[in-house]
């Protein structure tokens, strides 16, 4: 059984700096692609940032240039930094990972709460 787990949101005042941390757990072959989409209330969720196995980085223009997103393929976990916060980036937000374990399957995590707020 394959596991998102997310830690590290919060409240937060405007200008302030978060980072956000999931990390994969159970029967993992390989994980692709790894990303954080984020959802407010009355709105869709949206993409944030995606990264790949080898680096490869995409990221929202609305947080480009204040978040960014890495990995550590050792230890299966994505990061999300974010600085320069302001209150239109509070939502829930998701892990997202491409994960092949006796198959291929999408996985997401339950979701963390930011709430950028003074």
């Amino acid at each position: 059984q394959v596991q998102l787990v997310e830690s590290g949101g919060g409240l937060v005042q405007p200008g302030g700096s978060l980072r956000l941390s999931c990390a994969a757990s159970g029967s993992i072959f390989r994980i692709n692609t790894m990303g954080w989409y984020r959802q407010a209330p009355g709105k869709q969720r949206e993409l944030v940032a995606t990264i790949t196995r080898f680096g490869n980085t995409n990221y929202a223009d609305s947080v480009m240039g204040r978040f960014t997103i890495s990995r550590d393929n050792a230890k299966n976990t994505v990061y999300l930094q974010m600085s320069s916060l302001k209150p239109e980036d509070t939502a829930v937000y998701y892990c997202n990972a491409g994960i092949i374990s006796d198959v291929y399957s999408d996985y997401w995590g339950q979701g963390t709460q930011v709430t950028v707020s003074s």
